[in-house]
């Protein structure tokens, strides 16, 4: 198994030294080195040369995903995991566009980081053992998330195909939901927000629970199915 080296850029070192003790706890990783700024993360990126860098979005003097384009344009040969409090839908959609391996938010927990770098060790080894290409092989490896597959069939009457990418997308962040949330976001009401979730439940592409927010009143709270 592949020593994975490892990078962390962080702007708050206290949520840095958090990330270097949970790595401690992770078998087959080596940390390279931490940065807390552009100009650090881009000297340590060229010295150590790590396979995965952990990511925040924020920096004190630039933008982690400016940062990631940039190592794309000069082909450096690393791979992203983006750990961020940026819940904004624009923020994920131009992370996925810059090729991101997993998009974690704040605040982080151990056992989502532990999963996240054990599925990045798997995907880094099969993808060095392979000798040729098969499709089943190429699908494993270009998506590191489950496969769901998308509605083919026609959509029921008040369901829009547009609309349904759109809380389709908001729900492969990792949170939860209700449908007021989705609403705003998709700039819909409630009540149309909970017909998209309701119908993404009924195809086993999203999770309903019931929480008890205040004084005891419960409510419906959608995720993405994993």
């Amino acid at each position: 198994m592949t020593v994975l080296k490892i990078a962390i850029i962080e702007d708050d070192p206290k949520i840095a030294e958090i990330q270097r003790r949970f790595l401690d706890k992770i078998d087959n990783v080596e940390l390279v080195g931490i940065a807390h700024s552009v100009e650090d993360a881009n000297a340590i990126i060229e010295v150590f040369q790590p396979h995965l860098v952990l990511l925040d979005v924020y920096l004190p003097d630039g933008n982690g995903l400016d940062l990631l384009r940039q190592w794309r344009a000069d082909n450096s040969p690393l791979d992203v995991i983006l750990i961020t409090a940026a819940k904004e839908v624009d923020v994920l959609r131009n992370a996925l566009r810059s090729g991101v391996f997993e998009y974690i938010l704040k605040p982080l927990v151990f056992e989502r980081l532990e999963e996240a770098i054990n599925n990045y060790q798997r995907h880094l080894d099969r993808l060095n053992n392979l000798n040729s290409l098969r499709q089943d092989e190429l699908d494993s490896l270009i998506s590191n998330t489950d496969r769901k597959p998308k509605t083919t069939k026609r959509l029921p009457k008040g369901i829009d195909a547009l609309t349904l990418d759109k809380v389709r997308e908001i729900l492969t962040l990792h949170q939860d939901f209700n449908a007021e949330e989705v609403g705003q976001q998709i700039g819909a009401s409630r009540t149309t927000a909970r017909r998209y979730l309701e119908f993404l439940v009924g195809s086993e592409e999203a999770i309903a629970e019931i929480s008890y927010g205040q004084v005891g009143r419960p409510e419906r709270r959608y995720k993405g199915a994993r």
